[in-house]
């Protein structure tokens, strides 16, 4: 009775055979899991160090776009710097004084009220009409008009360095046209002023009146 049958014993060992065989594809089937699930994992774990390789390049090449275009800024600046701002400057410069010496100034008002003052202290009430007419009012007139030819003067010789400027500058960079203009502007009032403050001066024009 506890005899177990030779076809009994060989169904049994080939239950336990297939029942390896499932345990072993079941193992095999997990391992090839763990395999993929390792692969995609490294290659997940990949992705954002390229990413960030992509990126800190990215980063690096702007910086370099950058460094190398500050320099040229800063060429660009220094060579506006030397040819554009110093003589606009300049040459408006000019041009104010030259109307300044046309239309005349506070320092010439005060220079011609104390030449009236000096004129009138130092001229006896018993003196010639003639004589304080010249005392008070022509030299006052006269230092109105040496003040103006002063400013006049100043307005060319600053007007003609700015248009002289780029022949003593770097070759090749021309001067901006309303510098130019400006410059001219300048020139011109100053010849101007300095003609009409010569002729007031040497009593050409708007000389005293006569007193006889």
């Amino acid at each position: 009775m506890g005899t177990k049958t030779a076809d009994e014993t060989g169904a049994e060992t080939g239950t336990e055979a297939q029942r390896d065989e499932q345990t072993v594809d079941v193992t095999e089937a997990a391992a090839a899991t763990t395999t993929d699930e390792q692969a995609k994992a490294a290659a997940a774990a990949e992705e954002p160090h390229q990413t960030a390789d992509e990126t800190a390049d990215g980063t690096d090449l702007d910086e370099d776009d950058e460094a190398d275009e500050e320099p040229a800024g800063d060429d660009t600046a220094a060579a506006g710097g030397d040819t554009g701002v110093g003589q606009g400057a300049a040459a408006v410069v000019s041009a104010g004084l030259g109307v300044v010496s046309l239309t005349g100034s506070w320092v010439a008002t005060v220079a011609a009220a104390r030449e009236t003052l000096i004129g009138q202290l130092r001229t006896s009430s018993t003196a010639s009409v003639a004589t304080q007419v010249k005392a008070v009012y022509g030299d006052a007139w006269a230092t109105t008009a040496l003040i103006g030819g002063l400013f006049a003067l100043a307005a060319l010789i600053v007007g003609v360095v700015v248009l002289a400027r780029p022949a003593f500058g770097a070759p090749g960079k021309p001067q901006a046209a309303w510098i130019k203009s400006v410059a001219w502007a300048g020139v011109s009032l100053g010849v101007v002023g300095l003609v009409l403050a010569v002729a007031k001066y040497a009593d050409v024009i708007l000389g005293l009146p006569s007193a006889g």
